[in-house]
């Protein structure tokens, strides 16, 4: 068990530290840009009827497409960084949660914009300029609440006991790399899908049910370490909002909103209730 916690914590390591180099980051970003505009290109390309037919059955013909394809590629490195937090604190790893979350609801705003003509016209546009200021507007209100999460924040070791809080972290990395393998998984399988010409799934929603399982599995293994009534409650209580995160990913526009918002809500009181119970015990 020593040597496999050395290998999850070693692999983990090397993994986080080529994920967050400097390097790393600016070829993402190029990778983004250059998918962004070769998108746009073949789109082009696809309606002036020069790609092969093959090709062009799987390239859509509005423009608007290439602002999902380059968002949902950005959801995916956010979803990167928070497989790679979740070994450094629970409270960060659910904060995390929920700013992939407002990503998504501003991706949920520009896939709208697919049910536009080009040119742009103000009649097609009633119904869905709604649902985009619904969307933007909850993704804005959470971005809004995510501060206040994160100010709420006060780190406390999970034990006292070095040991015990090292093995603490490396079943986290452990449970991280599994997300990672699923993540990666899931991907692939949705891309050749797509390529295949049939019927893709939200990927999305179905990460979001993984992290369900995922939340719980943390609760449960936190539970050999520390069995204090707040910790497990807190600990319970995110799980919950994961699970209101998922059904609001499901959910039809304006709930979609009200239940993500509900659902950061619910993580702040938590914190406070939590914050309140660990300051009445170092009060003691």
């Amino acid at each position: 068990m020593i040597l496999l916690f050395r290998r999850v914590d070693r692999l983990f390591n090397s993994l986080e530290h080529y994920w967050e180099h400097k390097h790393t980051e600016r070829s993402a970003a190029n990778v983004l840009i250059f998918v962004f505009i070769g998108t746009l290109a073949l789109i082009e390309l696809r309606r002036h009827g020069v790609l092969p037919d093959a090709v062009a059955a799987i390239i859509p013909s509005n423009h608007y497409y290439a602002i999902n394809v380059a968002f949902s590629m950005l959801l995916g490195l956010e979803v990167l960084g928070f497989v790679f937090s979740l070994s450094h604190s629970v409270a960060d790893s659910i904060g995390k949660q929920f700013e992939i979350l407002s990503l998504i609801l501003l991706r949920h705003s520009f896939n709208e914009f697919v049910y536009f003509n080009e040119p742009l016209l103000w009649a097609e546009a009633s119904k869905p300029l709604l649902h985009i200021l619904s969307n933007a507007g909850g993704g804005l209100l959470i971005f809004l609440m995510i501060g206040v999460y994160y100010n709420l924040q006060h780190h406390r070791a999970f034990s006292q006991n070095h040991v015990v809080t090292a093995e603490f972290i490396t079943y986290k990395k452990l449970v991280a790399l599994l997300l990672l393998f699923i993540f990666i998984g899931i991907g692939l399988s949705d891309a050749y899908l797509y390529l295949s010409g049939r019927p893709t799934f939200d990927f999305f929603a179905l990460f979001y049910t993984v992290l369900v399982f995922s939340d719980v599995l943390l609760v449960l293994v936190s539970l050999r370490y520390s069995s204090s009534y707040q910790t497990v409650f807190r600990n319970s209580g995110f799980a919950v909002a994961t699970v209101v995160v998922r059904l609001a990913l499901s959910a039809p526009p304006y709930f979609n909103v009200f239940l993500g918002v509900g659902a950061m809500a619910f993580a702040i009181g938590i914190t406070v209730a939590y914050q309140s119970f660990e300051k009445t015990r170092e009060a003691k």
